[in-house]
Order: C-alpha cells, then structure tokens, then sequence
C-alpha cells in the first residue's frame, strides 16, 4: 500500500510536528523529522480501509499519537524493549525512529494492527524492530527478559503488571502512560511491586492528563 497525501497537509503535519518535538525539547534530524511524518502518512491511509485507529484526523493523528509517544522518550533507556498490545505501533514505532539504537519489539495480537506494523518497519527501514503477532499471556520472552515494558492503552496496572512479569529482565522496568484514573489503579497493586518514579506528561496540542508511571519488583522479588 503506497501512503499519499495532500503536500500542503503534509507541511502542516511537518510543521506541527516540529513545533510539537521542540516544545518537548526532543533533538531531531530532518532525517527523522521526514521518518515521523511518513509515518503519520501510512496511518492515515491504512487508517481509512483498516480502522486502526479512531483518530481520523492526520493533524490530530501527530500530537495524540507521535507527540503522545515522543513525550516518553526521557526515560526510554532500553536496550532491549517491549511494547506490550502496541496496536499499530506506538509508542514503539516512534521511539524506534527517535532512538535508533534500541532493540524494540512491537507485540499485539490483532492481526490487521500487525500487518501495518511490518509494513511502516519494511518502508521506513527500521531494522531493531521486531512486529510480534502473539497474546501477551502465551508470550515466551527471549533469553534474559526484556530491560523495559512499556504500555500506552493495554490494560490497567494490576493487569499489565501481572501478565508480563515473566517477561521483564531481573533488573527491569515497567513503564505505563496512564490517564487521570491511574491512582487508584496504583492502590491495587500488590506489595512486591515499587513505584520508581511518576512524571506528568505535557503532551503538546492534546488535551487532558497524562502521566507516565514507572515501576519495577521489590528487591526482595527478584
């Protein structure tokens, strides 16, 4: 599927996205620059025939899914990453291109979502990913786990935690981007889990509260 658009919306996509990574105080090359907004481009025309995303709008496809996934990249360490029920690849997609240098496998079981996947890592040239077709409960990680999870509309925490404990490295993080309601969801976790960090997320030209939570077991669990 070849991706197409409009070249005065593609400006717009371009500049928003700009503005939008600067405001975040992300350093892109124009090289990336292109890489994001092609990617934008794909969604937006697999989007139509495949419904992968209820963002319809391409504008709005930059800040509540690129600015949205960029918004994390501080705390990205890796190497080696899952992003668990990724959907069509985000924030994995993203982070891939922001950070090149990071080993990142995008696991989802819905197939049409995948699909995309494999064909925005064909097109783009993205070669650490990985696309994973497989329920995140019938998952068999790679030798030594993975350094970080990270999750953008999975589940909630108790779920997203207690599905992929076996997947995370002895030394690893969980790394959850979490709406308004992500308190309560912090009091129902169990007691072998710590919370290592809360930050807000500002993501730029979206409404409402994020926050990226970061977690990891006990110690005394590992």
């Amino acid at each position: 599927m070849t991706a197409s658009i409009d070249s005065a919306l593609e400006g717009r996509l371009r500049a928003r996205l700009v503005e939008g990574l600067k405001t975040l105080e992300i350093a892109v090359s124009p090289y990336q620059v292109d890489h994001l907004v092609a990617l934008v481009v794909l969604l937006h025309k697999w989007n139509r025939a495949y419904n992968l995303t209820a963002v319809r709008d391409p504008l709005e496809m930059v800040s509540r899914h690129l600015l949205d996934s960029a918004a994390v990249l501080p705390w990205v360490e890796g190497p080696r990453i899952l992003d668990v029920g990724a959907g069509p690849g985000l924030p994995g997609l993203v982070l891939a291109i922001l950070r090149p240098d990071l080993d990142i496998s995008l696991l989802d079981s819905n197939g049409k979502k995948v699909r995309f996947q494999r064909q925005a890592v064909m097109e783009l040239g993205l070669t650490r990913v990985t696309p994973i077709q497989a329920r995140v409960e019938s998952f068999a990680p790679p030798a030594g786990g993975y350094d970080q999870l990270i999750s953008r509309a999975f589940a909630s925490l108790e779920d997203f935690i207690g599905m992929t404990r076996s997947l995370l490295a002895p030394s690893g993080q969980w790394l959850a981007m979490k709406g308004p309601a992500v308190d309560g969801e912090l009091e129902r976790l169990d007691d072998d889990i710590r919370v290592l960090s809360r930050h807000p997320l500002r993501v730029p030209f979206a409404d409402g509260g994020r926050e990226l939570v970061m977690l990891e077991p006990d110690a005394g669990d590992r």
